[in-house]
């Protein structure tokens, strides 16, 4: 299997599979070629199965419609009528208050939280399923108890929803072609 090899002070090994499907091995430097092939070997099928994940997402967004500025701010519109309930709903929930909300169109972040709490969420959520909306919008209020991804973070969100994971898995899977759809 072809990988690129970068060495430095670190004490573990890794592997990152870049979004071209490239293989990035990190290994200290008195590891041994030996001992990076077997990490490589026994990590194998994760590397495959990480490549063809990959390669899905990206025919997948090669394949979505890509939307005009007219559907984009539709898009704006809708999130400013339904984003706002669903914050309400959440911060009684999660126990937090919130400063102001804004929608934006971004290629990088579906919500984000200021330390002062406004509150950021990108308009392409209204292209994903509400149970979807309803996970950004939790997370994004969770971090008005935590700033941070801590497991104390991850609890909170888990509190306020305890099926997050599976929204989480779908943006994941499937959140890369949407935001392939911005011209």
């Amino acid at each position: 299997m072809d990988y690129q090899l970068i060495r430095s002070s670190r004490r573990t090994l890794s592997i990152e599979i870049k979004s071209s499907g490239e293989v990035l091995v990190r290994a200290p430097y008195r590891c041994s070629r030996a001992e990076i092939s077997r990490f490589i070997q026994a990590k194998q099928d994760w590397i495959l199965r990480t490549q063809e994940k990959l390669m899905r997402q990206r025919a997948e967004a090669e394949a979505a419609e890509k939307l005009d500025s007219d559907a984009i701010r539709a898009l704006a519109e809708q999130a400013l009528t339904v984003l706002p309930g669903k914050v309400r709903h959440f911060a009684s929930l999660a126990g937090v208050s919130y400063g102001r909300i804004t929608i934006r169109n971004q290629r990088t972040r579906w919500g984000s939280c200021s330390a002062d709490g406004n509150l950021n969420f990108n308009c392409l959520l209204m292209l994903t399923p509400e149970k979807v909306q309803d996970y950004v919008v939790v997370h994004e209020l969770c971090h008005r108890k935590e700033l941070n991804h801590s497991a104390r973070f991850w609890q909170e969100v888990e509190r306020v929803m305890p099926d997050y994971r599976i929204p989480r898995k779908w943006l994941k899977d499937h959140g890369s072609a949407i935001i392939a759809r911005m011209q």
